[in-house]
């Protein structure tokens, strides 16, 4: 069984036990369990897709942890008029483990 979960602008691919790294998500500390909305729930041959087979889904999943990413440098200038500006940005994630997948009702 593996699930499809919208989290932070990105879909992920999910299946239980697997550890994954989602956009910064809110207050939730270490140890906290939250609930992800699955977009697709396949379990064997029976696939649920539709708002309605999908009304009672849910992926629960517990906050591991909390990662940076690499920095990225940037850099923008106007020609002939001595304007110029750098600034730089590190991406926040959330690392979580996927505990379960509730299909729902079919």
């Amino acid at each position: 069984m593996y699930a499809i979960i919208a989290t932070g602008g990105k879909q992920y691919r999910v299946e239980p036990g697997q550890r994954l790294e989602v956009e910064r998500l809110g207050a939730a500390g270490p140890g906290t369990e939250v609930d992800l909305r699955p977009v697709l729930v396949v379990d064997g041959e029976v696939v649920r897709a539709t708002p309605a087979a999908l009304a009672g889904a849910t992926v629960r999943a517990r906050v591991v942890g909390e990662a940076r990413g690499p920095k990225v440098r940037g850099f923008t200038y106007k020609a002939k008029t001595n304007q110029r500006r750098r600034f730089g940005h590190r991406q926040r994630y959330t690392t979580i483990e996927i505990l379960g997948i509730e299909p729902g009702s079919a």
